[in-house]
């Protein structure tokens, strides 16, 4: 990827914005298409999500996902930002699903917003998880 489009989509993955997470039900084979919270790591994406959601129970039986983000600014120069992979489901170890979920909650609602009750016990609950997506291939248009 060229140098220019790499830093405008690093720039961009650290951006509090929403992200199109798409997973497919194994069965119907229907896309299923959501909008997610994130964290990046500057390799990898992670999602906090819950067991007990669809996306999570299509993830488990089919690992393929795509994310996509789109910048806040109309004016941006970096229009999308694709990434395609394989999905990891994370449990375990439950600080790191605590920590990388305190990251993602951080982001959005800030450090004073992730305080409150809510966040907090999102971050402990035990049907909390981590969906980590390495990218196979960026794309950026």
């Amino acid at each position: 990827m060229d140098p220019e489009k790499e830093a405008r989509m690093q720039a961009l993955l650290t951006q509090p914005v929403l992200a199109r997470l798409a997973t497919t039900d194994p069965k119907t084979l229907q896309p299923h298409l959501t909008i997610v919270w994130f964290y990046w790591d500057g390799t990898s994406i992670w999602i906090s999500a819950f067991t007990s959601t669809r996306k999570v129970r299509e993830l488990m039986n089919n690992p393929r996902c795509a994310v996509l983000l789109e910048p806040k600014q109309p004016d941006s120069q970096l229009q999308a930002v694709l990434l395609e992979g394989q999905a990891e489901l994370v449990t375990q170890p439950r600080s790191l699903v605590h920590t990388m979920s305190e990251h993602i909650y951080t982001k959005y609602m800030g450090p004073e917003g992730v305080m409150a009750l809510e966040p907090q016990s999102w971050m402990r609950d035990p049907e909390n998880l981590l969906i980590k997506m390495t990218p196979q291939r960026p794309i950026v248009w």
